[in-house]
């Protein structure tokens, strides 16, 4: 199943809604990208299952900075 490694993410559960205002249950999914990310604090790359919005948020606070949030240590992956 497609998660992130920093924040958890998953896929969620919404109502498609038809014409006729039938709702039906649906799964929303995350988009999650493998990616190789440079950590400046440990001298290498590092290879996470990261959604769109994370990469987003590494580029501006730095790829430690933001996993430090989450309680993540970037130095198991």
């Amino acid at each position: 199943m497609a998660k992130s490694d920093i924040t958890g993410a998953r896929r969620k559960t919404a109502n498609h809604v038809s014409h006729s205002n039938i709702k039906t249950k649906r799964w929303q999914h995350v988009n999650v990208q493998t990616r190789r990310i440079w950590v400046p604090e440990l001298g290498r790359f590092v290879t996470l299952s990261v959604t769109t919005r994370d990469l987003r948020n590494i580029d501006k606070l730095g790829a430690s900075a933001y996993a430090k949030r989450f309680g993540i240590q970037l130095s198991k992956f």
